[in-house]
């Protein structure tokens, strides 16, 4: 069995129930049929892919099964954020009638445990729901440890606590396959790294957020990342590292191309602003121009949100205070046809280039 990862063999049998559904049309309007032979051995084959890959990652053989799916990730969530808000609040309820040594044991002792708990749950538990939600609550755990210490002992405040919660983040998160906790450890190294770079530049550290410039190094990180670090097992991770590369750019640009007061720069202000809107809308343009290229949908659809947003917002400086209310919204209107139609050619061209025409 080729298949590496639970996500994968999902795509797999979905194939496999996409093409019996077509096989079984294409008999219907005689435009092909097999043999007895044949049919059997294909079957045959589909079967023992099914019953191996349920066997080994619990996948939906059946769109019944998948509707159920859906539901069990959205209990398993909800299940983690309501243990999670419950150990801390159990927390809070009793904390003043513990001694210090009974605090700091149950803040060590908390987050080992569920992390104990976790790793049984992954072994015994294919479906990975119940390992997904302990994985969360350790996670809680683990943040609650590095607070409530630091409180107790009246440590400073450091961004240095981002650190050991983005590297326990990541790693349950590779050991689940659980992309909640992946974009729990990326925003975790944002934050870090933002708050390292706004730090070197003379700032205190919890102002960061003052210049966005100070988020562009943790952008070019995980934009460069999925390049560097093959996935193999998690294929459907280095869409999450692309998309919040993005976010980590488009934000901050949007945010200078309005109010350039808080860039690094030391130019005119108006300047910085034109500057930064100038590159939003280059900036998006090669994002959609490249996730049509390399066939991601996500840094299409990324591309193509940022974009409207840059073009709706100079729309809005230009023409709000001057224009009629009813002119000005179907101006907005007609930039949104204008902008439907160029994606359609956008998409026929892709379509082209993907089956090998000349374009």
């Amino acid at each position: 069995m080729n298949i590496l990862s639970r996500y994968e063999a999902q795509q797999r049998a979905d194939q496999i129930r996409v093409f019996q559904s077509e096989m079984a049309l294409l008999e219907r309007e005689g435009i092909v049929a097999l043999d007895e032979e044949q049919r059997q051995r294909v079957d045959e084959h589909h079967r023992q892919l099914l019953s191996q890959y349920a066997q080994h990652f619990d996948i939906d053989r059946d769109k019944h099964a998948s509707q159920l799916s859906l539901g069990m990730r959205i209990a398993s969530l909800f299940g983690a954020l309501a243990l999670s808000a419950s150990v801390f609040f159990l927390f809070y309820q009793f904390w003043g009638w513990l001694s210090t040594v009974a605090q700091v044991l149950i803040l060590v002792a908390a987050p080992l445990l569920m992390l104990g708990v976790t790793l049984f749950l992954r072994h015994r538990d294919t479906s990975g729901y119940f390992a997904k939600l302990a994985a969360l609550v350790t996670f809680a755990c683990f943040v609650l440890n590095i607070t409530m210490l630091g409180q107790i002992f009246n440590i400073t405040p450091s961004d240095n606590a981002l650190l050991p919660w983005a590297a326990l983040a990541f790693l349950l998160a590779y050991a689940c396959d659980l992309r909640l906790l992946l974009v729990a450890g990326i925003l975790c190294m944002i934050a870090w790294v933002a708050a390292r770079t706004g730090t070197w530049g003379g700032m205190y550290w919890l102002s960061f957020g003052e210049r966005p410039e100070n988020f562009f190094p943790a952008a070019a990180i995980l934009l460069a990342l999925p390049h560097f670090v093959r996935h193999t097992r998690f294929v459907d991770f280095p869409p999450m590292y692309r998309i919040f590369g993005l976010l980590a750019v488009f934000l901050p640009v949007l945010v200078m191309g309005n109010w350039g007061n808080s860039s690094y720069l030391d130019w005119d202000v108006d300047f910085i602003e034109g500057f930064y809107q100038v590159t939003g809308f280059v900036g998006s343009s090669i994002a959609v121009w490249y996730g049509v290229r390399r066939q991601w949908p996500e840094v299409i659809n990324t591309g193509v949100t940022f974009f409207i947003i840059f073009l709706y917002t100079k729309i809005f400086d230009w023409w709000w205070e001057n224009m009629p209310k009813y002119l000005f919204f179907l101006v907005l209107g007609l930039v949104a046809v204008l902008f439907l139609m160029v994606l359609k050619r956008l998409r026929a061209t892709s379509y082209r280039l993907f089956k090998g025409e000349s374009s």
